[in-house]
């Protein structure tokens, strides 16, 4: 076993990546080698230690179980995945044998020929069994497993517990009293929003629409249209975007906002409430406010009901070109396990995709409760097309939101534009 060549140092991206020919399909390798250098790529977080030495215990024993093997792995940069990905899915020669990739990407993948369906290996996985729905949807196109599921995201009501006593508020149980309790605080501190929003925060706005009982679009990969339009996602729609005025977060301000933003607005102080994933819990603890909130699920319409949340998360994949099929499927199950999943957890904090290991975790650690109870209470995924990828890149949900809290359209308008844009998307892709 060579340490010494397990982490290859991530180089600068090429300038040719950028500019990477379409794929037109990737060939299955007709060799499945049992020995030899196994190359893997993660993606780089902000603080990678602790995600490499959850790496580094299961390499460990995999190059153990498996004699003259060797694994490198690259942790590549987030933001420039698709032209690194793709560019690979084009050059099988230099591409590597297992990648890690967000879980919305799967179907584009898919169609890009690049992913080894791997359902009778994952179907034979014993643990398999207790990964929950969602994160199994999340690697699965037209019925195929394209993945395992590596860890799961999902985003809850962030509130300062200090200005809620101060001001003498219940915590919101309906998306109603939330709308409601934002602008009392905003009311009574002008220079506070009450609960950060943003234009562009396109997950902290879908659990209104399908609370509403509204969707992104119906259908199955192949035939999906968008719903985006109808009389429910409206009102989830206008729900969310009631948020944004001089009564809570100002469009002028608010309009342009992402997730991060909204975070760092509420860990600094500047929003009594905020939309937040459990991956933001150090973030928030690094800011202004810590120790002065608390989590809760994020509200329903009806009292003491959580809002539908969106599952976001990272799969590992096997790539179709891999000449080491067997040893990559193995290794891909093992990072993925049970208890590479709790190492991962206990070092970046990444919520497991089976049910039982999140419910140990959450035993151990307070700060998970609120989100687990999300994620067992219901949770919703993208469109599984290759569209969704298109639909994200040209911010079309987020051009919705901006053009309604800025008045040049109505709900009605915003949302039928929107839709007409889902559905060019989904024919192209076919």
């Amino acid at each position: 076993m060579k340490l010494s060549a397990r982490l290859v140092a991530v180089a600068a991206v090429l300038a040719t990546a950028a500019c990477a020919p379409q794929t037109s399909g990737t060939s299955s390798s007709d060799k499945d080698e049992k020995t030899g250098t196994l190359r893997v790529w993660l993606f780089q977080e902000v603080n990678n230690k602790p995600k490499e030495r959850a790496v580094d215990s299961v390499l460990a024993a995999f190059e153990k179980a498996h004699e003259d093997t060797e694994v490198t792995v690259e942790y590549i940069p987030v933001e420039t995945r698709a032209q690194r990905i793709k560019a690979a899915f084009n050059d099988p020669e230099s591409a590597p044998d297992l990648i890690e990739y967000g879980n919305t990407d799967t179907a584009g993948y898919v169609k890009d020929g690049g992913l080894a369906d791997i359902s009778e290996e994952f179907a034979a996985w014993d643990e398999a069994k207790d990964t929950d729905p969602t994160a199994r949807q999340s690697v699965t196109v037209d019925g195929k497993v394209y993945g395992a599921p590596y860890f799961v995201g999902v985003r809850a009501l962030y509130y300062r517990t200090d200005v809620f006593d101060e001001l003498g508020l219940d915590v919101p149980r309906t998306q109603a009293e939330l709308i409601s309790t934002a602008k009392e605080i905003r009311a009574a501190r002008p220079g506070m929003y009450g609960i950060a929003v943003g234009g562009a925060y396109t997950y902290g706005a879908m659990p209104f629409i399908w609370a509403h009982g509204g969707e992104l679009a119906t259908g199955k990969a192949g035939s999906y249209a968008s719903a985006i339009d109808s009389a429910d996602a409206r009102k989830g729609i206008e729900a969310y975007t009631s948020l944004f005025g001089d009564d809570n977060c100002p469009a002028a301000k608010c309009a342009g906002m992402g997730g991060n933003d909204t975070v760092t607005a509420f860990a600094s102080g500047k929003a009594a409430m905020a939309i937040g994933g459990d991956f933001s819990h150090a973030a928030v603890d690094a800011g202004k406010v810590k120790g002065k909130y608390a989590v809760v699920p994020l509200p329903g319409v009806e009292s003491g009901s959580i809002a539908p949340a969106f599952a976001g998360g990272n799969n590992l994949g096997v790539l179709k070109s891999t000449s080491h099929r067997t040893l990559a499927v193995d290794l891909m199950k093992r990072l993925a396990s049970k208890e590479a999943q709790g190492e991962l957890f206990d070092g970046m904090g990444f919520l497991p995709t089976f049910s039982d290991v999140r419910q140990q975790v959450a035993a151990k650690e307070p700060f998970v409760k609120p989100f687990v109870e999300t994620l067992a209470a219901d949770t919703k995924f993208v469109p599984a097309s290759p569209a969704w990828a298109q639909i994200d890149s040209s911010l079309v949900l987020p051009t919705m939101f901006q053009e309604i809290v800025s008045g040049k359209k109505d709900v009605a308008a915003a949302s039928q534009d929107a839709a007409k844009k889902m559905n060019e998307a989904f024919g192209s892709a076919g």
